[in-house]
């Protein structure tokens, strides 16, 4: 009999002053009715990248394999999965439709490689809209991009 992986809902978000600039990211982990706040950031970044370093410090923080609901305000991150670009991303070489590379493909395959052992679903939350999580998330990683 399989043991069901326990339940981990992780808000993630990112930050930078400029864009490029400082940047940083922040996420908040809760299992059991447990938060636990994390966050980071780089001195001369991307917002894209720093909304991807969240998932991926997020996901990598995890000890064991879990069921992941991530809840991002990142419509690249959130359609790169729900609407299968990444597959096909894939496919065509880290090439997108255009036959352009892939922004980032660095981090999306550190992202992959951080979800293998993890099932993983996608949650869309509107950015500033009030959602205390996402707001708490975005303000770690905006007090992360002060410190570069």
């Amino acid at each position: 009999m399989t043991q069901k992986k326990p339940e981990i809902q992780i808000y993630t978000d990112g930050a930078c002053s400029g864009n490029p600039g400082p940047g940083g990211w922040g996420a908040i982990l809760i299992w059991n009715g447990k938060q636990k706040e994390i966050n980071g950031g780089e001195k001369n970044t991307t917002n894209n990248r720093m909304e991807m370093m969240a998932v991926i410090k997020a996901l990598n923080a995890l000890k064991k394999p879990c069921h992941v609901k991530i809840f991002s305000d990142s419509a690249l991150i959130i359609n790169a999965f729900q609407k299968n670009w990444i597959t096909n991303w894939i496919k065509r070489g880290w090439k997108k439709a255009d036959k352009k590379p892939v922004e980032n493909a660095d981090l999306w395959q550190q992202m992959l490689k951080a979800m293998n052992p993890h099932s993983v679903e996608w949650i869309k939350v509107k950015g500033h809209s009030g959602d205390p999580l996402n707001e708490r998330a975005d303000r770690l990683a905006v007090e992360a991009s002060k410190k570069w």
